[in-house]
């Protein structure tokens, strides 16, 4: 792709980069074809090549850009799935990122808008405060139909249930037996509050498995939502921190931080490129090459022993943190075939949920759409249960789904080897055992 960027533009920061992504695209447009708001809407502009022509507009035009390319580039989920279909390599993230947060500051957002940004950025990295936010808007839901639509839909959002962490507390868990590896387990800030039982699965497995864990109780946010909201000074200030605490845990002997947030994950993996050239380059390296999710964890250690089932229709969700951003698809599965589980797959699996951050919030049309659309292609293959690797998506999708249970991967690999069972989950202990190696192929 050609372009044509001022010349006193090439020297602001970012721009060169950005500059060389562009030129990788070939306008193919095969990522229109895998893009959820190009599904939606069939609109040039809302697919990949069309916001990367609005983004090349921007950098080119004196004037910035209009309200039209921020409301485009604002529709625009982030889930990669452009990227996975590119044959050229284009870094639409990164392009991505920039966009947002150059564009920002060109145009004055409503002030509800505003308002709901400001709060989103303040409340969620902080479980301290989103805490009781909750409890708050909880009270205050029954009242939501006298509120404008935007407080209305954030308020009809709140989960009825919060959750607390039984065993992740902050600390060091050591297994029963001999130890093999240190890990620290960051434990995610929304997922404190609304999927504790998460992180309580994480800790019983490791352990279980030899592993001593670490789980620090200063650990700042990892900076990802506010990053991917274009927030770039906050979420900055945020990394920086992270990579500061978590530069000691490594120095302290800690051998992998270990997440089971695959959207912190993503973030955390790009902070080698985040920091380039500052002086927590090096460090930032360091922790993105320690970081990893847990299931890229599980895979390099075996199993412990694997307990009688009967067989299970189990529906993998990919997050498409974890498709996408992570390219790690296989390993999850096949580390539930180990269960015994028959693993079945979600038609048009490579499209994204409509959860991405505070996506749902901040984009409700499009965002439930996508939502009644994966409902749709899981009540499909009439699963037992259904199994995804983020909050996020298993928050969107029980929603829209609540005839079936639906549980982090970590929770169901803590189960089959011995952990307790998830809530929902206890019919499924009924019936005729299996051994895990009766089943392990995967439905189509």
């Amino acid at each position: 792709m050609r372009t044509a960027i001022p010349e006193q533009k090439r020297k602001l920061p970012g721009v060169a980069d950005a500059e060389t992504i562009l030129r990788t695209c070939v306008h193919c447009g095969f990522c229109n074809a895998t893009c959820p708001t190009y599904l939606l809407t069939g609109n040039e502009l809302e697919g990949p090549r069309g916001r990367i022509y609005l983004m090349k507009n921007a950098l080119e035009n004196q004037d910035g850009a209009s309200a039209r390319t921020l409301e485009h580039i604002d529709n625009c989920l982030g889930c990669l799935s452009c990227e996975t279909t590119c044959p050229s390599g284009v870094n639409y993230a990164h392009l991505l990122e920039d966009g947002r947060t150059r564009l920002e500051p060109l145009r004055r957002r409503a002030v509800g808008d505003r308002l709901q940004r400001a709060l989103l950025a303040r409340l969620l990295p902080s479980p301290r405060l989103l805490r009781p936010a909750l409890h708050l808007a909880r009270w205050l839901r029954p009242l939501r139909y006298l509120l404008p639509s935007k407080a209305a839909r954030m308020l009809g959002a709140v989960p009825t249930q919060l959750t607390r962490a039984q065993i992740a507390t902050p600390g060091v868990h050591r297994p029963a037996a001999e130890t093999k590896a240190r890990v620290a387990l960051l434990t995610g800030c929304a997922q404190q509050v609304l999927g504790a039982q998460i992180n309580d699965a994480a800790v019983r497995l490791l352990t279980r498995m030899g592993m001593e864990v670490t789980i620090p109780s200063n650990t700042s946010c990892c900076g990802a939502l506010t990053h991917h909201m274009g927030e770039r000074t906050r979420s900055q200030e945020m990394m920086a921190r992270a990579v500061d605490q978590w530069e000691e845990l490594l120095n302290a002997g800690v051998e992998a931080i270990v997440l089971t947030t695959s959207g912190c994950q993503t973030a955390v993996a790009d902070y080698g490129h985040l920091f380039t050239g500052s002086d927590r380059a090096a460090a930032a390296q360091r922790v993105s090459a320690a970081a990893c999710d847990i299931t890229q964890f599980l895979d390099r250690w075996a199993l412990p022993e694997i307990r009688e089932m009967r067989s299970i229709r189990l529906a993998y969700h990919d997050a498409c943190s974890m498709q996408h951003g992570l390219r790690w698809t296989q390993t999850p599965r096949e580390l539930l075939r180990r269960t015994g589980a028959h693993v079945l797959e979600i038609p048009e699996g490579h499209i994204c949920c409509g959860s991405a951050g505070t996506y749902h919030l901040l984009r409700v049309d499009f965002s439930t759409q996508l939502q009644e659309r994966k409902a749709i292609h899981i009540r499909e293959q009439k699963p037992d249960v259904v199994v995804s690797g983020n909050i996020g998506c298993l928050e969107q999708l029980a929603s829209a789904v609540p005839e079936t249970p639906f549980v982090h991967t970590v929770q169901w690999l803590d189960w089959a080897t011995g952990g307790p069972c998830p809530p929902g989950l206890e019919e499924l202990l009924a019936g005729p055992q299996i051994t895990p190696s009766s089943t392990t192929e995967a439905a189509s």
